[in-house]
């Protein structure tokens, strides 16, 4: 199928639908009724308003799709066909030329060690100028070179990476261990370097600036933390847009950039403010998983959740849910588990949790719950639950108005 994100006209859907959890959540149940669990749904509503959100929040800066936060092909073109979206921050090589069948512009997110991809992209011309590579150091160039030379191959694209990360007075380092290119002055040696290397094409630069894109500054119930982020944040952008503007001007005095990155959906607004960046990764506010309910600056709408079963009353006060262990990844910790969120007053049990094969549930909810009732849960991030799915149901006025397959649905498991 193919869903259309860009209408502008009042949906069937009211796009405030969720804003009543009463009204949205049996309204899932009914639409989704015949279908057997588990049953993955995409509220078209909720869809489009968080789409045209995240634009509003990058003040004109293009977004380019983070795929792995949704990891469904159609909702990806569907992000590709708005104004404002412009090209793919893939999480594989494989994954990344399986799009660039359909999309001009990939950049590879992460460096690569698929020999069997890196051949077939240095063997393709058209893939050649679809997909850009990122790289960090000369080890990631030695490599493709080991697959195929340079004069026996296509000439390859490449992103420099920078490393974001603070580096925090008391608090250490603080952000994701990714590139080892902190210094502009290494960003312009490492330029520099793959300039004058044959068989490769410097088009980009990258810095994921995860401590303030993917870290929550509002956590429910966690005050102390949500101030501690915001004064890490507050402190750790300034830094960043001095630094990466740096490094930006010195890469840009050996060659001339097509697009310097940054991301990503919990730091839109600060982002599109580093006049050195030109473009936006970000894909996890499309769907909405929990865990970007406890920003303070923004709330997606809860676009993508699923739904279980209840299968067995084990006593009086429980209710079993067939199902449920689908657990985020990250620190382990009580924000990685599904959230359920309809019907209200349901709990997990503190010794058994979100299990594998099933759930047990307690709460004043549970004591009226029967075999066969629907439980809806969302998953703490966005991409993730579509590696359980093969499918969608896309929803919209109370009905199902079709499907849409994820990657496993269409047989991909990229990583």
């Amino acid at each position: 199928m193919t869903i259309d994100l860009r209408k502008t006209g009042a949906p069937a859907s009211d796009a405030s639908d969720w804003l009543h959890p009463e009204k949205y959540w049996p309204s899932l149940t009914a639409a989704t009724a015949h279908l057997d669990a588990p049953v993955g749904a995409l509220h078209l509503g909720a869809l489009r308003h968080n789409a045209l959100d995240m634009l509003r929040r990058a003040h004109g800066t293009p977004i380019r799709v983070a795929s792995k936060s949704l990891r469904v092909r159609g909702v990806v073109e569907a992000l590709l066909a708005m104004p404002g979206y412009h090209g793919v921050l893939a999480y594989t090589l494989a994954e990344a030329l399986w799009l660039a069948e359909t999309v001009d512009d990939v950049v590879v997110g992460y460096p690569t060690a698929e020999r069997a991809a890196i051949r077939r992209l240095a063997s393709d011309p058209e893939l050649a100028k679809r997909v850009t590579l990122m790289v960090d150091s000369p080890a990631q160039l030695d490599l493709v070179d080991a697959v195929l030379p340079p004069g026996k191959r296509e000439s390859i694209r490449v992103c420099l990476e920078l490393d974001a990360s603070w580096n925090a007075p008391l608090l250490g380092h603080l952000g994701v261990r990714r590139s080892p290119v902190h210094a502009p002055e290494d960003a312009a040696a490492l330029a520099a370097y793959i300039v004058k290397r044959p068989g490769f094409e410097l088009v980009g630069m990258m810095a994921y600036e995860a401590q303030i894109a993917g870290v929550v500054n509002q956590p429910a119930g966690r005050p102390v933390d949500g101030a501690v982020n915001r004064w890490m944040q507050s402190r750790s952008m300034p830094e960043l847009r001095e630094r990466r503007g740096r490094a930006v001007a010195a890469v840009r005095e050996i060659v001339e950039l097509e697009f310097v990155n940054g991301g990503g959906t919990g730091s839109l607004e600060a982002t599109h403010a580093d006049t050195s960046v030109t473009e936006i990764a970000a894909g996890s506010g499309i769907f909405g998983g929990h865990l970007f309910d406890g920003y303070q600056h923004f709330t997606p709408a809860p676009a993508a959740a699923w739904a279980l079963d209840i299968v067995r009353r084990p006593s009086r006060d429980h209710a079993t849910i067939l199902g449920g262990g689908w657990v985020a990844s990250g620190p382990p910790s009580g924000d990685r588990l599904p959230k359920i969120v309809w019907p209200e007053g349901l709990v997990m049990e503190p010794r058994e949790m979100a299990g594998e094969v099933q759930t047990p549930v307690s709460g004043p909810a549970a004591r009226r719950m029967k075999v066969g009732d629907r439980v809806w849960l969302r998953h703490t991030k966005s991409g993730e639950l579509a590696e359980h799915l093969n499918e969608f149901a896309v929803v919209d006025a109370g009905e199902v108005v079709d499907t849409i397959p994820t990657y496993r649905g269409e047989g991909k498991a990229f990583l």
